[in-house]
């Protein structure tokens, strides 16, 4: 399960919640963590649902590729 953003009146449960299978969830107010735009913001979550959908590039394929391009020092 991949992060999910919804928006709280702080009354009514949010139908994204009730939607949740039954388990533990940390709950955190996005405005209070972040200082990007909103563009920034859009584009990581995104990229969190690119991995979701397992398009993700294992880790040591990135770190070749930055070797590779990086003039030796």
């Amino acid at each position: 399960m991949g992060l999910k953003v919804i928006d709280w009146d702080g009354t009514h449960v949010p139908s994204e919640l009730r939607k949740l299978p039954p388990g533990r969830y940390v709950v955190e107010p996005v405005d209070e963590i972040s200082d990007l735009a909103p563009e920034e913001e859009e584009g990581i979550l995104a990229a969190l649902g690119q991995l979701d959908a397992g398009k993700g590039v294992p880790l040591n394929d990135v770190v070749r590729q930055i070797r590779r391009d990086r003039p030796n020092e």
